[in-house]
């Protein structure tokens, strides 16, 4: 699926560019001739791996003005500081409305797609998966989850209806794991997984015992979780989640589990710096 050719993606961008322009860009208005025309260089500041960079043609296509855009790496590149990102040129006036969206967008993203990189290199070597969840920003999962992927990282569902993942409110209004998954398992789709989330051994038993095809540990100690896969015994797929970060993953995916989920891939990478740099022609 191409995410940036989804209407969403173009009515998300044109929502940013009304909510940073207004009634007009009242400094480049006075500051710079209409007439005058210019390239504007896309540089990383830092180390990164690129995600969001096709963002920049699609945010120039809603605008007026005639802007050429040469990217000179592809999303998913690992890059150096000073590395140029992309080029373009045309009015100045047009390259100055457009600066700040693609930056943030392109600074983000990025920042999603460096962390994502990070944890994945530090499972290499094992059999786990790195997956993200949906801990998003309202308006920008398809684009972090995108971002996940250009990061090496894989997608969780991506909203309510792509999955059945029974929760601790699930099972407190279910009256137990294995009411819940039971009552799952008997309405699934065809091919639909039932998942449920297991903070005990405990659950874990009740769990297999209903039939859950994924079984997410929560929160648990590394000695936790080798018990409980010692116990699922293959089972069921086991997820770890909660309490993960790069200096524990590793440990964690040792445990044997085959997925690793990670809320802080989405809700709190670091934005990567970018910046802009005008030249006149």
């Amino acid at each position: 699926m191409d995410v940036f050719a989804l209407p969403t993606v173009d009515a998300l961008l044109r929502r940013a560019l009304d909510e940073d322009l207004g009634a007009g860009d009242i400094t480049t208005r006075l500051t710079v001739p209409p007439e005058r025309r210019g390239h504007a260089d896309i540089v990383a500041k830092a180390p990164a791996v690129i995600a969001g960079l096709p963002l920049v043609r699609r945010i120039v296509a809603l605008t007026p003005a005639q802007v050429a855009v040469v990217e000179h790496v592809v999303d998913g590149t690992r890059v150096a500081p000073g590395t140029a990102l992309a080029t373009l040129a045309g009015a100045a006036h047009t390259l100055l409305v457009i600066e700040r969206l693609s930056l943030n967008l392109l600074q983000h993203l990025s920042g999603i797609a460096t962390l994502t990189a990070e944890f994945v290199e530090a499972v290499a070597g094992t059999a786990c998966r790195i997956v993200d969840t949906r801990k998003t920003l309202p308006g920008l999962r398809v684009l972090q989850k995108y971002a996940v992927r250009a990061g090496g990282g894989r997608n969780h569902r991506l909203r309510l209806d792509d999955g059945i993942l029974i929760k601790n409110n699930h099972i407190t209004a279910a009256g137990g794991v294995g009411a819940a998954v039971r009552a799952a398992r008997a309405g699934a789709p065809h091919g639909v997984k039932v998942e449920v989330e297991c903070s005990t051994h405990a659950e874990v038993d009740e769990a297999l015992a209903a039939g859950a095809e994924i079984i997410m540990l929560d929160n648990m100690t590394l000695e936790q979780m080798r018990i409980a896969v010692q116990r699922i015994g293959g089972r069921a797929i086991v997820e770890a989640s909660g309490g993960i970060t790069l200096a524990n993953v590793r440990a964690v995916a040792e445990t044997g589990v085959d997925i690793i989920s990670i809320g802080a891939l989405t809700h709190s990478a670091p934005a990567v710096d970018i910046h802009m740099r005008l030249r006149l022609a």
